[in-house]
């Protein structure tokens, strides 16, 4: 279940209250860090609202007046990379929002890679296959396949990374379970 509006001002209110508490601490480039990761969220925040308006507006029209029409699949490869490209959006500037709390550095390998599939499946969505060579095909598949195996790896990292740190010191793993 996806998180009320609520729940989301809510998450910006306690980001934007911890970078408060905690300014007099930062360096200058960690201010600098957040000034930029906070103009960038609420300037994605503002793209995000506008494509969400535009997409339901057009889509409004097109039920208004009977336009949808579902053998045409070039509108709904239409609708569905307007509706991919507001979520590849929303997940970059969650990944930004994750800077504003410092729960993560500026640049994550695991969102960059997420969004690049994000992107990537788009792309598959609006394709044309007809009109588009087999090679580029092959080649969009290949950086799919490419991208996943990052992803799968640098998840795999963060699970065994955060398996590590909720070990208590001392615990001694031989493999019996009694």
């Amino acid at each position: 279940m996806s998180p009320s509006w609520s729940e989301h001002v809510e998450r910006y209110g306690r980001s934007f209250g911890a970078t408060r508490a905690v300014w007099r601490t930062l360096t200058f480039y960690q201010r600098f860090e957040q000034i930029i990761s906070l103009v960038l969220t609420v300037l994605i925040s503002l793209v995000i609202v506008g494509a969400v308006l535009n997409l339901t507006f057009r889509i409004a029209i097109l039920l208004l007046f009977g336009l949808i029409d579902p053998a045409e699949q070039e509108l709904f490869h239409a609708i569905f990379g307007m509706v991919l490209t507001v979520l590849i959006a929303l997940e970059l500037n969650h990944s930004i929002l994750g800077v504003l709390e410092r729960k993560n550095s500026i640049i994550q390998v695991r969102t960059v890679v997420l969004v690049s599939l994000l992107a990537l499946v788009r792309k598959f969505i609006v394709l044309d296959t007809g009109k588009t060579e087999s090679l580029t095909i092959i080649g969009l598949a290949l950086a799919v396949v490419a991208l996943g195996s990052v992803y799968w790896l640098v998840r795999d990292q963060d699970r065994k990374e955060a398996a590590t740190v909720e070990k208590p010191p001392g615990l001694v793993q031989d493999g019996n379970h009694s």
